[in-house]
């Protein structure tokens, strides 16, 4: 029986490209001489850490990794941004988790939509993605169509297709 999986993964190489870029650029940008603003990715706990000398320090950076991340082709819906706090030295220190996976609450949406199209296929929640069969490749492939077209906050991939 035809199927494929819907997933959100985050690809971490192209990611750290991106977050390479960045630190190039913070570098010979002169609006960043002589302060300290510090970019880490931590690839094992999917973080990434930016300590910026200040809050328009602290913007610039996270629009260069945005626009970075849209160049190496990673959707910047997965960065999640959280709130800056301060540091001891007077500079401010952010965290920016990664989402990856699809969660509970959405998928059982994404499930929802799928049956409500009234095509012949089945979706089910497997761990932290979904697996949709069906009998026709043709009406695989206009679920795919129908969940690229919502939006759901996170970049979805569609892998495994077997027919």
């Amino acid at each position: 029986m035809p199927s494929f999986d819907v997933v959100n993964k985050v690809d971490l190489q192209e990611l750290d490209n991106a977050v390479n870029n960045v630190k190039k650029e913070v570098e010979t940008r002169y609006d960043f001489r002589g302060t300290t603003t510090e970019i880490n990715l931590d690839k094992g706990n999917k973080r990434l850490s930016i300590l910026a000398g200040d809050e328009l320090k602290m913007k610039a950076v996270a629009e260069m990794l945005k626009t970075h991340c849209l160049r190496r082709k990673v959707d910047p819906q997965i960065l999640e941004f959280k709130d800056p706090e301060p540091t001891s030295k007077g500079a401010l220190k952010r965290e920016v988790v990664f989402k990856e996976g699809i969660e509970k609450d959405l998928a059982k949406k994404m499930v929802k939509e799928i049956k409500a199209s009234k095509l012949k296929v089945q979706a089910q929640i497997q761990d932290d993605q979904l697996r949709v069969t069906g009998k026709k490749i043709d009406d695989l492939q206009a679920v795919m169509a129908m969940l690229r077209e919502a939006d759901y906050g996170i970049p979805l991939q569609f892998v495994n297709m077997k027919s």
